[in-house]
């Protein structure tokens, strides 16, 4: 009697690829799929058990369901001469309807009834393209976050900027304190004016008392227009100050 064919659905069907490099542990997927109308038992095994890790390594399959077994290689100094010495093995067999007992299942299990598929295992190391990519990657990345730091210690938009309205009413502004700065220098100018030439007027016996009222007069009303002058510089500067900042 020959033997029965595998009913299972395997992906991939021939060949696990593991794909390094190998310093941590590589996981890769086995698709079993049923698409008959009964219910399979399934086993997984390996002819390099210590290597690997399956999970789930058995179990069963209801009709048209499928389940996804993960391979995982466990870490391991890569041998090129190790390329096709490991190799897996689905091995199944149709379960009862009723059946709750998969280790009666397999125990009970003749020659014949078994059906079984073969896989190879392939390890692959990245192409020098991949590492050129992989690299450039991570070179990527930092620069991406150094440009966006950047990005965010940029001076924002002058939205803060004076508009051209707000220029012109400071530029005003500074023309017309301009203009009282030298109104009052002239009228500093003249109070001295008025003070040598009143110096130059012949005394009388009454004029020492006269003189000197005008002369505080004179000092009180030379130091006022001084002390304008010194505010209204004091504001030129700030409106200069606030136009160019």
């Amino acid at each position: 009697m020959s033997k029965l064919e595998q009913i299972l659905v395997l992906e991939p069907p021939v060949d696990l690829k593991f794909k390094g490099p190998f310093t941590d542990v590589v996981t890769t997927n086995l698709k079993l799929t049923n698409p008959s109308d009964r219910k399979v038992c399934f086993k997984v095994k390996t002819t390099a058990p210590r290597r690997y890790c399956v999970r789930p390594n058995s179990g069963m399959i209801e009709p048209g369901s499928s389940i996804i077994v993960s391979v995982m290689l466990q870490p391991f100094d890569y041998d090129p001469n190790e390329k096709s010495k490991h190799k897996f093995m689905v091995q199944t067999i149709f379960a009862s309807p009723h059946v709750t007992d998969m280790e009666a299942v397999w125990k009970d299990a003749k020659p014949d009834d078994l059906m079984d598929s073969k896989l190879r295992c392939i390890f692959e190391l990245p192409s020098e393209n991949d590492k050129v990519n992989d690299i450039e990657s991570s070179k990527a990345t930092p620069v991406l976050n150094a440009s966006k730091q950047d990005g965010s210690s940029l001076p924002k938009p002058t939205s803060m900027s004076l508009d051209d309205t707000e220029m012109r009413k400071l530029m005003e502004e500074c023309k017309r304190l301009q203009s009282d700065v030298m109104k009052l220098s002239d009228e500093n100018r003249q109070l001295k004016d008025d003070g040598l030439r009143m110096r130059k007027v012949p005394r009388s016996d009454n004029m020492p008392t006269n003189t000197g009222g005008l002369m505080g007069r004179d000092n009180s009303s030379s130091s006022l227009p001084s002390l304008l002058v010194v505010i209204a510089a004091i504001f030129i500067g700030f409106f200069l100050g606030k136009f160019i900042l």
